[in-house]
């Protein structure tokens, strides 16, 4: 079956565009974890080692991210890149930001892979999934937003009911991973110039933190080009 797909239009307007997709079936989602937390330390600490906030936004795939933006008419220096975010965090010393073992499991993976990471509870989205420009009038309310606005046109990934998430920066409050989700979809946000094999690595390891933190098994991963 398929659960995600790229529009026609998306591909012609950006070649080389993909997105990886992981399926996780059966997690228990937890607040706390001594395993997380160890986790989250020693990604933390080899950020640090490699890495240096004044260099971050030289690096390959942080740039290619940038310029990404750009494109999107986005200001990449005011709305940052998620994955740029959360290493930005890190090299500042602020606490990694802690929802819940899924969410805090699938950000980890996002800061290791230095690639955007969408994620939903796969019992509220009606497949399939598909990466696609915005319509006139269609809304949307993002995590941490309290009610739904219109949207310019904008890449989005939408389902067959609503749009779940703007593509690659924020996801809907509707589909969000609660202590309640029991099944996860993930999908890592390509985008010309990153690897394939870079984006499939990024579900891949999303996935494995997840099985490894919340348990359940990872049943699908694959790569949409």
């Amino acid at each position: 079956m398929v659960y995600v797909e790229i529009d026609p239009e998306v591909k012609r307007s950006f070649s080389g565009i993909s997105l990886g997709v992981s399926i996780i079936r059966n997690v228990h989602v937890g607040e706390f974890s001594s395993k997380l937390d160890v986790h989250v330390e020693r990604i933390c600490s080899s950020l640090k080692a490699e890495l240096t906030l004044e260099g971050l936004k030289d690096h390959p795939k942080i740039k290619a991210y940038r310029s990404f933006y750009w494109r999107l008419g986005i200001d990449p220096t005011k709305q940052r890149p998620a994955a740029e975010a959360l290493i930005r965090r890190i090299l500042q010393g602020k606490r990694f930001p802690r929802i819940n073992c899924a969410v805090d499991a699938i950000n980890l993976a996002s800061a290791s892979n230095m690639i955007p990471l969408a994620a939903y509870d796969f019992d509220r989205i009606i497949p399939p999934i598909i990466l696609r420009w915005s319509r006139n009038g269609e809304k949307f309310r993002g995590i941490g937003e309290n009610v739904e606005h219109e949207i310019q046109r904008q890449l989005v990934l939408a389902d067959n009911t609503r749009i779940v998430g703007l593509y690659p920066h924020r996801d809907s409050y509707y589909t969000r991973i609660t202590g309640k989700t029991k099944n996860i979809i993930i999908i890592s946000c390509g985008i010309p110039y990153i690897a394939y094999m870079d984006i499939l690595r990024a579900a891949e390891s999303a996935a494995e933190n997840i099985v490894k933190l919340c348990g359940g098994e990872a049943v699908s991963i694959n790569l949409v080009k």
